[in-house]
C-alpha cells in the first residue's frame, strides 16, 4: 500500500504540483440485522482504492481509482494536477496553507476481539436470542437487532514527507422494540437510537453492552408508552439522558464550530453556521459551568472520532471548544487554520473513504463532567420532566434554532420519578439553552457515544462521530413543542 501511495505522489509532483498527499485504503464492512425472528440482511463488503489531492497553480485538484496499476496511478496523479490547474482559471485567491511537520509513524486502535473472527453465525444466533427476549412481551409488534462492523487500513503519504499508517476496527450493535396499537406507535431503542452504540472497538463491545439483559425492560418499556399521559407542554425544566446531550452537542456545538461552514466554502446537506469570527472568544455560548473539548487523541476514548493523524497528516489534537461558558475554538483544516492567522491546524481533515476528498469532521466533540450521579441530580429537582433517547431532531441551516424529540420521559416532582409520560420534546435557541444548563452529572455517568451515520458534502460523505456526555439539567425550556398536550 505504501508503494503505491509513493508512486502517485512521485507522479503528481512530476506533472507540477507544488503540494500533493495521498491516501490509499481498504475496507472491509459486515452488517447483520434481524427482523420479528428471521435474519433480515447479511452483507459483506470490500473496498481497495487510492486518492491523490494536489495543489497546483494556487488551487486544489482531487481524483481517485481503484485501477492500481503503474499506469492506473500515473493517470489518477496526473488527473489530480489537471483539474487542479483547470480551477486555477476561476480561483480568487492562491491556496494557503497553515505550517506542518513530517511524520513517519504507525497507529493501530485498540481491538481485543476481531469481530470479523467471529462467525457469522454466532452473530446471528445472539441477535435472534434478543429479538425472542422483545417479542415475548405481548404489545411488541416488531423486534430489530443489529451488528455493524469495519475495519479500515489506511497509508497516508504527503510531498512534506509524511508516511503514515492506520488501522482502525469500527463495531456497533443495538435493537428496538416497536409498539402499534390503535393509531399510534411507541418504540424503545438500546443502548442508544438509530443504530445503537457505536465505538472504536471489536467485537468485545457486543459483550460489555448486554443485549439479551436489557431487552425485556426495553420492550416493557415500548408497551407501557401507550398507556402513559403525553408529556405535559409549557415552560419547565428538564433533565437530559446522556445520549440525548450527546445528540444535542452534535447539532447544537458540533456542526457550528466547522471552521468551513463559518467560512461559507460548505453549505451542502446541513447548512452554515451562526458561529461567524467576531463571536471566537466573545460570545457566552453556555453557562459557566459548560465545558466542552473536540478531542481525536485516544486518551479521550475509543470514539468514533478518534484517530492518530486525521487525513492531511495533521496530528490529532484536544482543541477547548466551550471554556467555562465562553465560545474559544473552532474545528479546522489547515487551508481554514492559515485563512483566520492560527499558526496550525487542528486536526480536523477526514474522508469517508479513497475516493472523497477530505472535509472538516467532528471528532469526539464531548461535554466535560461535572459531578454527582443522575439518581441525585433527580433528588435534587423539584419539578422537571426526564427525556431519554433520540427519537427526532430538526434544526436550522444555522444551528440556532432547534427542536427534538425523545423515546420516553418521566414527570419529576419533588426529587422523585412520578410517573412515565409518552412523546418527550423541548425545543429553544442554542445559545440560551446552553446558558440554561445549570447541573452536569459526573464521571461515573459519562458515556463516549458513536453517531456512524453523521452527513455532510456534496456528494455527501457519511462518517462517524464521538460525543461524551453526562446526564445535564436546563431550566426553563419550552417542552411539548412537537405535540399538543
Amino acid at each position: 500500500m505504501k508503494d503505491l501511495a509513493q508512486r502517485a505522489l512521485e507522479t503528481a509532483v512530476a506533472q507540477g504540483a507544488s503540494y500533493a498527499d495521498v491516501r490509499v485504503l481498504s475496507v472491509r464492512q459486515r452488517y447483520l440485522s434481524t427482523k420479528n425472528g428471521e435474519v433480515a440482511q447479511v452483507r459483506e463488503s470490500e473496498s481497495y482504492g487510492l486518492g491523490v489531492r494536489v495543489i497546483a497553480g494556487g488551487a486544489w485538484g482531487f481524483a481517485s481509482t481503484d485501477r492500481l496499476t503503474p499506469e492506473g496511478l500515473a493517470a489518477v496523479a496526473a488527473r489530480a494536477v489537471e483539474i487542479a490547474q483547470a480551477s486555477a482559471l476561476a480561483k480568487k485567491s492562491d491556496v494557503q496553507l497553515a505550517p506542518e511537520e513530517k511524520f513517519v509513524d504507525e497507529w493501530e486502535a485498540p481491538c481485543q476481539i476481531d469481530p470479523f473472527s467471529v462467525p457469522v453465525s454466532r452473530c446471528l444466533d445472539l441477535l435472534l436470542k434478543v429479538d425472542a427476549e422483545l417479542r415475548k412481551v405481548q404489545g411488541v409488534t416488531l423486534a430489530e437487532c443489529q451488528m455493524d462492523f469495519r475495519r479500515q487500513e489506511q497509508w497516508f503519504v504527503s510531498s512534506l514527507g509524511s508516511a503514515i499508517r492506520q488501522v482502525k476496527t469500527q463495531t456497533g450493535a443495538g435493537f428496538v422494540a416497536t409498539s402499534f396499537a390503535g393509531n399510534e406507535i411507541q418504540r424503545r431503542s438500546y443502548p442508544n437510537s438509530f443504530g445503537g452504540q457505536y465505538q472504536t472497538k471489536g467485537y468485545e463491545l457486543v459483550e460489555e453492552l448486554d443485549l439479551v439483559g436489557h431487552a425485556p425492560q426495553i420492550a416493557e418499556e415500548a408497551v407501557a408508552l401507550h398507556s402513559a399521559p403525553q408529556c405535559p407542554a409549557g415552560v419547565r425544566d428538564i433533565i437530559l439522558g446522556s445520549s440525548q446531550v450527546g445528540l444535542q452537542i452534535h447539532e447544537s456545538i458540533g456542526h457550528p464550530i466547522e471552521l468551513d461552514r463559518v467560512l461559507g466554502t460548505e453549505a451542502n446537506f446541513a447548512g452554515m453556521s451562526f458561529l461567524t469570527l467576531d463571536q471566537l472568544g466573545s460570545l457566552k455560548y453556555a453557562s459557566e459551568i459548560v465545558n466542552v473539548v473536540a478531542d481525536a487523541t485516544p486518551s479521550h476514548g475509543p470514539g468514533l472520532g478518534t484517530f492518530a493523524y486525521d487525513d492531511e497528516g495533521v496530528p490529532g489534537q484536544r482543541t477547548p471548544i466551550i471554556q467555562n461558558g465562553q465560545f474559544v475554538g473552532y474545528l479546522t483544516s489547515r487551508e481554514t487554520a492559515a485563512a483566520i492567522g492560527k499558526p496550525r491546524s487542528n486536526g480536523a481533515m477526514r474522508a469517508e473513504g479513497w475516493n472523497r476528498i477530505p472535509l472538516i469532521r467532528m471528532t469526539n466533540v464531548s461535554l466535560e463532567p461535572g459531578r454527582g450521579t443522575l439518581d441525585a441530580l433527580i433528588a435534587d429537582t423539584d419539578d422537571a420532566i426526564y427525556m431519554e433517547t433520540n427519537r427526532s431532531w430538526s434544526i436550522d441551516d444555522r444551528r440556532y434554532n432547534f427542536q427534538f424529540g425523545t423515546e420516553i420521559g418521566w414527570e419529576i416532582k419533588h426529587g422523585k420519578k412520578v410517573r412515565m409520560v409518552k412523546n418527550p420534546s423541548y425545543g429553544g435557541i442554542t445559545t440560551e439553552f446552553w446558558n440554561s444548563c445549570d447541573a452536569i452529572c459526573g464521571p461515573e455517568e459519562w458515556t463516549l457515544w458513536g453517531t456512524p451515520n453523521c452527513g455532510k458534502g456534496q456528494p455527501m460523505q457519511t462518517m462517524g462521530t464521538g460525543h461524551g456526555a453526562s446526564p445535564a439539567r436546563f431550566r426553563r425550556v419550552k417542552v411539548g413543542v412537537a405535540y399538543g398536550s
